[in-house]
């Protein structure tokens, strides 16, 4: 049964319930008749007030994923394992000369620069998870799984709040 059919069975139970012995074939349900224009009517009035009424989402939680993830140049150390090769050019006191033999950095730690990290899931094959909430967070995308319809229902809540139809009313 739809809305309108909805309507015209509780018009008519109502009726009955106000005529003693009566029946559904008693009542006019025929299309024009008062009763199915009635249904119409109100049928009509809710659908545009329902399409009217603005929801809220109230609760939700859902996967994310990220298209773009970007990190600005980080300072990076370099560990005192790691050591020059022989031959490198090298300037001492001013004169210019070359390493003989490997040697330490002077002054390893943050002495280098992590080059800026420019990731997209179409050109650099980012796979990136998270999570987006409305509510209550659930610390964990584990903890919800909305990739069906009974995951979308227990995690998802749309409500109509009344403050919000007031003037609608």
């Amino acid at each position: 049964m739809g809305l309108k059919q909805d309507i015209i069975k509780a018009k008519v139970e109502a009726l009955k319930s106000q005529i003693e012995d009566s029946k559904d074939s008693d009542f006019d349900t025929a299309e024009g008749s008062a009763i199915n224009t009635e249904a119409t009517l109100l049928r009509d009035a809710i659908v545009d007030f329902l399409t009217k009424a603005d929801f809220r989402v109230t609760n939700l939680k859902a996967n994310v994923v990220l298209e773009d993830f970007k990190i600005p140049p980080q300072p990076a150390d370099i560990l005192s394992t790691v050591k020059t090769s022989p031959g490198q050019q090298v300037t001492v006191a001013g004169s210019v000369g070359s390493t003989t033999l490997p040697g330490n950095l002077i002054g390893a730690k943050n002495g280098s620069l992590l080059q800026r990290l420019d990731l997209n899931k179409f050109t650099t094959g980012l796979q990136s998870t998270g999570y987006v909430f409305i509510g209550e967070d659930p610390y964990t995308k584990d903890s919800f799984d909305v990739d069906d319809e009974d995951g979308q229902r227990q995690y998802t809540t749309v409500k109509l709040i009344r403050d919000d139809i007031e003037g609608l009313l």
